[in-house]
């Protein structure tokens, strides 16, 4: 249990027996009437924003989400194993929990994943990762200078816009929360 002046973003509370994040929150104190705090929420598991507005001062509850790195090591059917890093346990995470992250995810990278009384709710990857190139087609001569950009697909298979100059099978740094190209990696 915290107190509504307690709230931080990224805290997750549990609100009617469902998880939900503070993604942001606003104390608000009126000239006239009680004070009160204004909150942005998503839903852990299907994502949806809502706002919801508390009396100051009130009770609400917050869930343990225990935070923890792991490897990501293969897939298996629909589901993604991961181990723990500290205790080499392996975890089988559905596809629903990692979602959009697949795409940016490779064997042997280190992500971090979110568990509430063992039941694994999300998977986080760095703000961006490197990740190679593996077919574009080739830019035409003279497209260098304008700034256009054309699909070309990873090595996890997801597909970004990048750069007409870029070729197969060169490094790029991709932003894993948009799915933006951020530069080319010199290697």
């Amino acid at each position: 249990m915290a107190s509504t002046n307690d709230l931080k973003n990224g805290m997750t509370l549990d609100l009617d027996g469902q998880l939900w994040n503070v993604v942001e929150f606003q104390h608000v104190k009126p000239g006239k009437g009680p004070a009160f705090v204004r909150t942005k929420l998503k839903h852990v598991m299907t994502g949806k924003v809502v706002d919801k507005t508390f009396n100051a001062g009130v009770k609400v509850d917050t869930a343990t989400v225990d935070k923890r790195d792991m490897q990501y090591l293969y897939r298996e059917g629909a589901d993604f194993v991961f181990m723990d890093n500290d205790t080499y346990d392996q975890i089988h995470i559905p596809a629903t929990a990692v979602g959009k992250m697949s795409d940016y995810l490779l064997e042997g990278m280190t992500a971090q994943v979110s568990t509430h009384e063992g039941l694994p709710l999300f998977v986080e990857l760095p703000a961006s990762v490197e990740l190679v190139i593996s077919q574009t087609d080739p830019g035409l001569q003279g497209d260098r200078s304008t700034g256009g950009t054309k699909p070309a697909t990873l090595e996890t298979g997801a597909e970004i816009q990048v750069p007409l100059f870029l070729t197969t099978g060169e490094k790029v740094k991709v932003d894993t929360r948009t799915g933006d190209y951020l530069g080319r990696i010199n290697s």
